[in-house]
């Protein structure tokens, strides 16, 4: 049945654009169509004197700032027509991305609830990033067969303690007060106080940080801090195999449970995500060039389809990956993912 409404609604309140991912019964997963609305919208304001800054929320009354990308629909792409729709997707998507990152505005994003792949890749690069206690902030890409893209590399590869590689590995979804404490939310408030919040930006824009400030509450007691040590201890291996077998040989079940997650994942998935985080660009336009470069790969592989599968298709969680075991991504096949693409196919920010 179609939507009977806009999937992206854009609006003013005064100095303040408002976009709204209105796309509730898919998570506001995101479509080509609804990254190339609010690059739209960005670009009109940009250039417009009379708007001081940007908000980006989700419709009130769902359960998730935004899902990610429509991978399904990607999927359905590679398989109907070789990826040139998938393509065209992440070409959108990273752009988007990149628009944020680059703003000479204000953006202001509410993470309220999930907030997962490219809904962390819409909100990471906002200057302003508000966590509450319904906050489930992940980059869940290692179990479809992709990795952490739409800018992940950049901000996971700045986290210390090797809390990026743990981040891109197990799939974790951060809480509320975990996201703050890693430095992914800048801001923790009580969701009953996001509407306040709002109102109070709409008056005053350019006052955006002390609003929050004001209405920000102490955050719980972050649960990834207390085994920060242990993450940076276990996950400081250069090699999947050698973080597989820190954890395999820790005592603890919190190791147990995390080698489960690490293991269960897809093994050119996870070395994709680790070369990546090794060998930071240090600059959010190549490292979105490279990550473009990586997904049409990626998406190419028969891990990408089959991991849609398993997890949102036919929803039996028993991938079957191909190589299977980490032994078998060799060197060779990284060094062909990350080549760059021919220069007529390569990934451009807007002009």
């Amino acid at each position: 049945m179609p939507h009977s409404q806009p999937e992206i609604l854009t609006r003013r309140l005064g100095a303040l654009g408002v976009i709204t991912l209105n796309r509730p019964r898919a998570l506001h997963a995101l479509t080509t169509a609804m990254c190339e609305t609010m690059g739209a919208a960005l670009r009109e304001w940009q250039g417009d004197p009379t708007v001081a800054a940007v908000l980006i929320e989700h419709a009130p009354g769902t359960r998730g700032f935004c899902a990610g990308g429509d991978v399904v629909a990607v999927r359905n792409s590679v398989l109907a027509d070789g990826g040139a729709a998938a393509r065209a997707f992440f070409l959108s998507e990273y752009r988007l991305n990149h628009l944020i990152h680059a703003y000479p505005k204000p953006v202001i994003v509410f993470m309220d609830g999930v907030t997962m792949g490219g809904g962390a890749g819409i909100a990471l690069p906002a200057a302003f990033r508000i966590a509450t206690e319904n906050t489930l902030l992940a980059m869940p890409e290692g179990a479809i067969g992709l990795f952490p893209d739409a800018g992940a590399g950049h901000h996971l590869a700045q986290l210390p303690g090797h809390l990026g590689a743990f981040i891109a590995l197990t799939g974790a979804r951060l809480d509320g007060a975990e996201a703050l404490w890693a430095g992914l939310a800048t801001h923790y408030l009580a969701a009953d106080d996001l509407a306040e919040a709002k109102e109070a930006i709409a008056r005053e824009p350019l006052a955006a940080g002390d609003i929050l400030s004001d209405l920000s509450r102490p955050a719980p007691a972050a649960r990834l801090e207390r085994n920060a040590e242990r993450i940076a201890r276990l996950f400081a291996a250069p090699t999947l195999e050698g973080i597989l077998a820190a954890l395999a040989a820790d005592p603890s079940d919190w190791a147990a449970k995390e080698y489960r997650a690490v293991a269960t994942k897809c093994p050119a998935s996870a070395k994709v995500a680790l070369r990546q985080l090794a060998t930071p660009t240090g600059d959010f336009t190549a490292e979105m060039a490279r990550e473009y470069a990586i997904v049409c790969r990626m998406i190419a592989r028969p891990d990408f389809a089959e991991g849609v599968r398993a997890v949102l298709v036919d929803k039996d969680s028993a991938p079957v990956w191909h190589p299977s075991a980490p032994e078998g991504v060799t060197e060779a096949m990284l060094d062909a993912i990350f080549a760059p693409l021919p220069h007529d196919q390569e990934w451009t920010p807007l002009a």
